[in-house]
């Protein structure tokens, strides 16, 4: 049996790893997942006009799986809203089912 979420992703400079954990921490998420990445977006130039050099340049993608679409936007919102404009970043939701992660469905399963 699984259990619906909805995941939201975001993709951001580095640099604001704890502040955007800070935001997901706030809004009420019990948890994320947080990698580092990189590729090309429509920018196609790190913020800091340079080439990716340090790896305070780079990037992070985070997933958050959340029980409530309101609360994926609600974290979303002020991410972009708080650094959009002047970092580099997106941040989209999908739809999930979760099979097996028994702090997120609970003691007893999905």
């Amino acid at each position: 049996m699984s259990k619906k979420a909805n995941k939201l992703v975001i993709v951001t400079e580095k640099v604001l790893m704890k502040k955007v954990a800070k935001i997901i921490e706030e809004c009420g998420a019990t948890g994320y997942t947080a990698v580092d990445t990189g590729g090309k977006g429509s920018r196609n130039v790190r913020s800091t006009g340079k080439p990716n050099t340090a790896d305070t340049d780079s990037n992070v993608k985070f997933e958050v799986l959340t029980e409530s679409r309101e609360m994926a936007e609600d974290i979303a919102d002020k991410v972009a809203m708080k650094y959009f404009t002047d970092y580099a970043g997106i941040a989209y939701i999908c739809e999930a089912e979760v099979l097996y992660g028994r702090s997120f469905c609970g003691p007893d399963g999905c």
